[in-house]
C-alpha cells in the first residue's frame, strides 16, 4: 500500500549566513513536534532516538528524521533547523489499523498493548499498513513467543470482512508451525455422561488454535452435546490452561473446560411474536410429537431454522431468531419464548447464467420467476434447477450431467442481491 504522499527532507541551516559543514555539530535549544497531537514529545523524541540537550551533526539529524519517517506512522516528515530549534511538522497517515492477532497464543488487550507500547511508543494500539512500526511490532510478537519457548514464524497481513472489501485490522498469524487446541482437562461431568463428553473433547482436540474463538467454539460443541442430550440450562466455560506444549512440530494450547450440567428438562411451548410471518398453529404441529418429551437441541435448532428460513424466503437476509428460554424447575419443563429480529429486506439486482448456451439461458431465463426488485428468495435459487428439470422435461438429461454452483452476494449497503448461476459438466 503506498501512501499518498511522499516523505519530504527540509533541511535548513542559517548560520553566518553559510551553510554548515557535515561534521560540524550543533546544540538544538529545543527540539520540538508540531502537527500530530497523537503522540508526547516524549514518545516522539524516544522514536526518533533523539534526547533534549544533546549534540549532534547534519547526519545525525538526517538519521533521527529517518527512524521518524520510517515507521510509516506519519503521511510525511518535515524538519527544520534554524541554528536554534530543531522542528519536526508531522503529517498523521491517513489509516493505522487495530492488530488482530488470528492463532497466536498470546492475551490481546491492555496488557499486551501496553508491553508494545513500551517497545515502541508510536504503538497506541494500532499500526500501519507498511513501514517499520508495523515489522517492529511483527518481531516482537515473535520474540514474546520465543520468550515462552515457542520458536514461531509470525506473518503480517490486511484484514477486513470478505463482502466488504474494506481493510478493518491488521492481522498477526502463525504461519508455521501449526497451533493448534491442546489437552483438554474436563471439570464438573457426571459420571454417566463422562465416557461422551470424553469423546466431544478428544474430537476437538487438533483442531486449529483461534486466538480470539477457540474457547467459544470449545463452549459451543460441548453445550450442543448437552442440550442434544436434553440438558437446556447448561453452563460451559472454557479457558486457556497451562503452558503451551511444543512437540510434533506443532504448537499445542492445552484448554480447561468446566460444566455445570443442570437438569434434564422436558419441552413445553415455544411462542412466537403475534406478528412473526410464521403462524403460531404450524409451531405448534411441529413440536406437537416433541411436547413434554425431552427438550432435545437438535429438535429445537430445526424449528429455529425453520422460523429463519421462512423469513428469508422474503427477502429478510439478516433475520435473527433468538429463543429465550424459561425454565420451571418444579415441573421440569422448558418453555421459549422466541424474539425475532428480521432487518432490512433484500432484493434481487441481477441474476445470470454462467457457462451454457445461449439457447440454454433462453430456456432458463423463461422458467425463471424472481424479477429485478423482487425480495430475494435464498430457498427459490437453491431449488431453481430442480423446478426446471420438473417444468421442462426436455432439460432433464442436459441438467443431470452438470455441477451447478451458486454466486449470491447480498450488499449490506444497498441491500441488494447479485446472483450468479453457473453449470460445469461434471
Amino acid at each position: 500500500m503506498k501512501r499518498a504522499l511522499q516523505v519530504f527532507l527540509t533541511v535548513l541551516f542559517v548560520l553566518c549566513a553559510s551553510l554548515p559543514a557535515p561534521a560540524q555539530k550543533f546544540l538544538p535549544k529545543t527540539i520540538q513536534f508540531k502537527g500530530d497531537p497523537e503522540y508526547t514529545n516524549q514518545e516522539l523524541l524516544a522514536a526518533a532516538g533523539l534526547k533534549q540537550g544533546v549534540v549532534l551533526t547534519v547526519a545525525e539529524m538526517k538519521d533521527h528524521f529517518d527512524r521518524l519517517s520510517q515507521t510509516g506512522v506519519f503521511e510525511s516528515v518535515v524538519y527544520k533547523f534554524d541554528g536554534v530549534d530543531l522542528v519536526f511538522t508531522l503529517m498523521p497517515a491517513a489509516l493505522l489499523y487495530p492488530i488482530r492477532l488470528e492463532n497466536l497464543p498470546l492475551i490481546p488487550g491492555k496488557e499486551l498493548d501496553a508491553a508494545l507500547h513500551e517497545r515502541f511508543p508510536l504503538y497506541h494500539g494500532k499500526v500501519p499498513a507498511e513501514g517499520g512500526l508495523l515489522e517492529d511490532v511483527r518481531q516482537a510478537l515473535e520474540g514474546m513467543l520465543a520468550a515462552q519457548g515457542m520458536k514461531a514464524t509470525v506473518m503480517a497481513t490486511p484484514f477486513g470482512p470478505l463482502n466488504a472489501h474494506k481493510v478493518t485490522a491488521i492481522n498477526f498469524a502463525v504461519v508455521a508451525p501449526p497451533v493448534r487446541v491442546g489437552a483438554i482437562h474436563l471439570e464438573g461431568v457426571s459420571p454417566a455422561l463422562m465416557a461422551k463428553v470424553e469423546f466431544v473433547a478428544n474430537r476437538s482436540v487438533g483442531a486449529p488454535f483461534d486466538t480470539g474463538n477457540s474457547g467459544r467454539n470449545l463452549e459451543h460443541a460441548f453445550e450442543s452435546f448437552y442440550t442434544d442430550e436434553g440438558y437446556a440450562a447448561v453452563k460451559v466455560h472454557a479457558a486457556r490452561a497451562g503452558e503451551p506444549v511444543v512437540a510434533d512440530a506443532a504448537i499445542d494450547i492445552p484448554f480447561s473446560v468446566t460444566v455445570e450440567e443442570g437438569r434434564l428438562y422436558k419441552l413445553g411451548s415455544i411462542h412466537l411474536p403475534p406478528d412473526a410471518l410464521v403462524p403460531q398453529a404450524e409451531i405448534d404441529k411441529a413440536i406437537g410429537s416433541n411436547a413434554q418429551g425431552p427438550a432435545k437441541g437438535l429438535a429445537l435448532r430445526i424449528v429455529w431454522a425453520q422460523i429463519a428460513s421462512r423469513y428469508k424466503s422474503k427477502g429478510y437476509l439478516d433475520c435473527v431468531v433468538t429463543p429465550h428460554p424459561a425454565f420451571d424447575e418444579a415441573s421440569g419443563i422448558v418453555n421459549y419464548t422466541v424474539e425475532l429480529e428480521p432487518g432490512p429486506v433484500y432484493r434481487l439486482a441481477v441474476v445470470k447464467f454462467e457457462n451454457v448456451s445461449d439457447e440454454l439461458r433462453v430456456r432458463l431465463m423463461r422458467i425463471w420467476q424472481m424479477l429485478p426488485g423482487d425480495p430475494f428468495n435464498e430457498s427459490y435459487v437453491a431449488n431453481f434447477i430442480l423446478r426446471v428439470q420438473k417444468e421442462d422435461p426436455g432439460l432433464q438429461l442436459t441438467l443431470a450431467a452438470v455441477k451447478v454452483t451458486y454466486d449470491v452476494r447480498a450488499d449490506p449497503q444497498t441491500h441488494e442481491v447479485n446472483c450468479v448461476i453457473r453449470l460445469e459438466k461434471r
